[in-house]
């Protein structure tokens, strides 16, 4: 970064009074820290990298306190750094604030075929961390294995399951998946029904694989007990919350059988449980308008059955479906996949955790495989005038939450108004979320800033670096 840049972010830092998730402050006015390898593995493992900036001292209210000597600064952190693997390269800028020199290393992030970034002398398991909010901690023997499992291309759908035998498959639904498959695959017409099934990941060395299981078993509960949706349905806004009768859940169903079957029993328990609309336009035709459209529901409970983590660290672990008085969360076990981000959900092709089950249903239920799920929920709940769907990808979860209350209302056409006022200053996309009461900048960049952006009604200030950690938004000084 530039002088001028490290400035004006130390000036927001003492301003703010706080460290954030890419920033890193170390007081070092009497010496170097000695011990930096927790930040720079959890920097590195972050996505965007991160910033650790040195003669800063939180202990006195954020005052700048400077370095003993920003030389000797850079080569301590440099050798620090030889020390990780891979090895990281810091990109240093010092300046001077309010007469006091401060310096800062820029962390960037490891490519994901190096991750975990580690301190060599601890050892992968001990040595590795991850950043959460405004701190390192260690990460988790699966947070570790979940980059192991890409790196090596692991398929943990295809494990053989020992006590299962062929016997295990319903009869019907193997028929019916062999009969299916050879019809829309022509070259697996003269194989034998082992040997399909082996090509398509449903057996492996004469046993039945999860995937198998998962997809034609009598009953796959028998083997894996978790592998499950726990569906409930709240009465408040959280889940402590009681009704008058002094219940805490209205409804509450454990759904189990084949992924076709746990689909079908979420969407039934999804229609059971949410309020429809009757609506009568002027020519007297009658409507039904559920909460929530069952299209966009679909494709979640979808997309979580068959790109959650299968992985023995998650396989005691069920899919969790909440249904609040304002929301719908779902909860899938094991984080985003491989190289894919919250951004780029919907906008680019992502790597496929489970390749064989996703193949698999194409052909039972006509899944589509080609990345259209999330622009079909997006879709669907723009239809009905509901928010874009929030997307939370945390230490072994992600979950999907879908708000019931309508984007296009006066409410939200004086937000647009204030945001577009506010933004005459140019604003980070922090600032407008605390600004306007959302808890998640992400979120509330997505709903409203880039359709402004779309719109030409907001400008970004560092326009070929949209995802720039100092990027900011305005509105060139036209009051709305």
């Amino acid at each position: 970064m530039l002088e001028e840049e490290l400035v004006r972010l130390v000036n927001k830092i003492t301003s703010e009074k706080c460290e954030k998730q890419h920033i890193e402050l170390k007081n070092a006015s009497g010496g170097a820290p000695t011990k930096l390898y927790n930040t720079l593995s959890s920097f590195s493992n972050q996505i965007g990298g991160g910033i650790i900036i040195f003669g800063i001292d939180e202990s006195t209210g954020y005052k700048v306190t400077g370095v003993y000597d920003a030389q000797d600064i850079q080569k301590k952190v440099m050798e620090q750094s030889l020390q990780m693997n891979p090895v990281i390269r810091p990109l240093f800028t010092a300046a001077r604030v309010a007469d006091k020199m401060v310096v800062s290393a820029e962390i960037s992030e490891c490519d994901i075929y190096e991750k975990p970034c580690f301190y060599k002398g601890a050892g992968r398991l001990r040595g590795s961390y991850i950043r959460i909010g405004d701190s390192d901690q260690p990460m988790t023997e699966y947070e570790i294995y979940s980059y192991e499992a890409f790196k090596r291309r692991t398929n943990d759908e295809l494990r053989t399951i020992d006590r299962a035998t062929l016997e295990d498959f319903g009869s019907d639904k193997a028929t019916e998946y062999l009969i299916k498959l050879r019809r829309q695959k022509s070259n697996l017409i003269n194989l034998e029904d082992k040997r399909i099934f082996e090509t398509q990941g449903i057996m492996q060395g004469g046993l039945p694989t999860l995937t198998g299981l998962l997809l034609l078993g009598g009953y796959p509960q028998e083997f894996f007990p978790q592998l499950s949706v726990t569906a409930v349905v709240v009465q408040g806004k959280e889940m402590g919350d009681l009704g008058h009768d002094g219940e805490r859940f209205i409804d509450n169903k454990r759904i189990e059988g084949t992924i076709s079957e746990m689909l079908e029993g979420t969407l039934a328990f999804v229609r059971r449980n949410m309020k429809v609309k009757t609506i009568i336009n002027e020519e007297g035709i009658r409507a039904d308008k559920p909460e929530y459209p069952i299209k966009a529901i679909r494709e979640i409970v979808l997309n979580a059955l068959i790109h959650r983590d299968y992985s023995i660290h998650t396989d005691r672990s069920p899919i969790r479906l909440v249904m609040y008085e304002d929301r719908l969360e779902l909860e899938n076990p094991g984080g985003l996949y491989g190289r894919i981000t919250i951004d780029d959900l919907g906008k680019t092709a992502a790597d496929t955790r489970n390749p064989y089950l996703a193949g698999a249903l194409e052909i039972l239920i006509d899944s589509e495989n080609r990345f259209s799920g999330i622009p079909t929920v997006i879709s669907e709940l723009k239809k009905v005038g509901m928010p874009a769907p929030v997307f939370i990808d945390r230490r072994g979860a992600f979950k999907v939450v879908f708000y019931k209350n309508a984007v296009v209302g006066d409410e939200d056409v004086d937000i647009i108004r204030e945001i577009i006022n506010y933004c005459i200053t140019p604003r980070s996309r922090e600032e407008l979320a605390n600004r306007f009461g959302f808890s998640t900048a992400s979120y509330f960049k997505k709903t409203y800033i880039s359709p402004l952006i779309e719109d030409g009604r907001i400008k970004m200030t560092i326009p070929e670096k949209p995802k720039s950690k100092f990027q900011k938004y305005y509105s060139e000084n036209i009051r709305a």
